[in-house]
């Protein structure tokens, strides 16, 4: 008898559905919003992003929150995706092989299923490091990887 129950699948898709994702940003998101591509992005140009991005380590997610654009306190939302992700090629491969940051992004809206409201920034100093070194980039025209 076959089920829908991704638990008894073998493989990456059981991998997947197991998985805990984070998005970190600046916005306000309530349980059950979908989080999709088209908003601007947080580097570079700043232009519409094709994909909305998703990790499976807080770490990631932390800088996400520290460095999304807006006034707003960072946050980060435990989220599920609801269709297909891919690695990250922006981190994965090109600077981090084998994806250890565990980035992913989709084409497809990600769905808000909760908030970590107990995580820790980085300290002061190495957020700055960070933001100094994405206005290098910034200055240099080097954007996102979004082919």
């Amino acid at each position: 008898m076959e089920t829908n129950d991704t638990k008894n699948k073998p493989g990456p898709v059981a991998d997947i559905y197991a998985q805990t994702f984070y998005h970190g940003t600046k916005a306000d998101f309530k349980e059950g919003d979908l989080i999709g591509p088209g908003f601007n992005s947080n580097y570079g140009t700043n232009k519409k992003a094709v994909y909305v991005y998703l990790s499976a380590t807080l770490d990631a997610a932390t800088w996400g929150a520290e460095l999304a654009l807006g006034d707003g306190p960072g946050r980060i939302y435990i989220v599920e995706p609801t269709g297909t992700i891919e690695d990250d090629p922006n981190l994965t491969d090109k600077k981090f092989p084998g994806n250890p940051t565990k980035s992913y992004r989709s084409k497809e809206p990600i769905r808000v299923i909760g908030e970590v409201k107990d995580w820790q920034g980085h300290p002061p100093e190495v957020l700055q490091k960070m933001k100094d070194h994405l206005e290098e980039l910034k200055r240099l025209g080097i954007e996102a990887i979004e082919d």
